[in-house]
């Protein structure tokens, strides 16, 4: 999944917010809670873009995954004060983490 993003912005295409969550959670289910992170960040940084709750509860998950709550509980809160609306799925991530 790294390679493909990497290549898709080699070939001058920018990613959307879809591209990074895919990105997000392929790090996640590869047990790379901290690329995760990194990629989170990066979108953060993307000008035009910004993380929906698919993209936090991905990055919850990835690092529920690898055994990050505070992390996880830290993502959490930042998702509320930006007005997003948790789901089950976000939920569900937040109590595995915890």
């Amino acid at each position: 999944a790294l390679d493909l993003f990497d290549e898709l912005r080699r070939n001058g295409l920018e990613p959307n917010v879809i591209t990074y969550d895919s990105l997000i959670s392929a790090c996640g289910k590869a047990a790379q809670w901290e690329k995760a992170l990194e990629i989170f960040n990066q979108l953060q940084q993307h000008r035009g873009l910004e993380p929906n709750i698919i993209t936090y509860s991905a990055v919850i998950s990835a690092c529920e995954k690898g055994g990050q709550w505070k992390t996880a509980l830290g993502l959490f809160d930042e998702l509320q004060q930006r007005g997003l609306e948790p789901n089950i799925i976000t939920y569900s991530a937040l109590i595995s983490a915890c």
